[in-house]
């Protein structure tokens, strides 16, 4: 009944979050909505038992994606002040598969079979995966670690303000 109860607030914070980020018209509002729906995603893997999926989706999506998002939204000079020329367009299209959509998915939950286990077995799923890091899959997930951190320079060095003196050579060579 508790974790019934739970899940049902989860499905609130994700929806709801998701929402935001949707018809937000800041964004930086929608960024850190985007939290939220990712938080709520989180807690749902917790109560399926996936730990492992929750736990990548912890570091991944709100460690890395929503941080970079964060950054992106941040770092840019006056990304607040941004208006939407022609918001109007396309609005009764996307209530109409909105609707359609959710439609289905109301008919699918309604008329699905549902069987519930008598008993849950939970198990950690992250042992068999770390093996595997390990052992077989050792090679592809460090080549995988130096792409990464080759993208993370590149994003640093591409990032960073071109020094003065360097651009007046430049444009002195052209």
């Amino acid at each position: 009944m508790i974790a019934q109860a739970i899940f049902y607030v989860l499905a609130v914070l994700t929806v709801g979050s998701s929402a935001i980020v949707a018809f937000s018209r800041n964004i930086v509002r929608s960024t850190f909505a985007l939290l939220g729906a990712f938080m709520g995603v989180v807690g749902i893997y917790v109560l399926l038992a996936a730990d492992f999926v929750a736990m990548i989706q912890l570091l991944v999506y709100v460690g890395g994606i929503l941080v970079l998002t964060l950054f992106a939204v941040m770092l840019t000079q006056g990304i607040a002040d941004v208006t939407i020329s022609n918001r109007a367009v396309g609005r009764l299209p996307a209530l109409i598969i909105s609707a359609v959509a959710a439609g289905i998915m109301i008919f699918a939950v309604f008329r699905t079979p549902w069987r519930q286990s008598a008993r849950i077995i939970v198990a950690p799923t992250t042992y068999g995966i770390g093996n595997a890091f390990l052992g077989p899959y050792a090679l592809p997930f460090e080549l995988a670690s130096i792409v990464l951190l080759a993208a993370l320079i590149g994003a640093v060095v591409i990032s960073r303000p071109l020094d003065r003196g360097v651009s007046n050579r430049l444009s002195n060579e052209e």
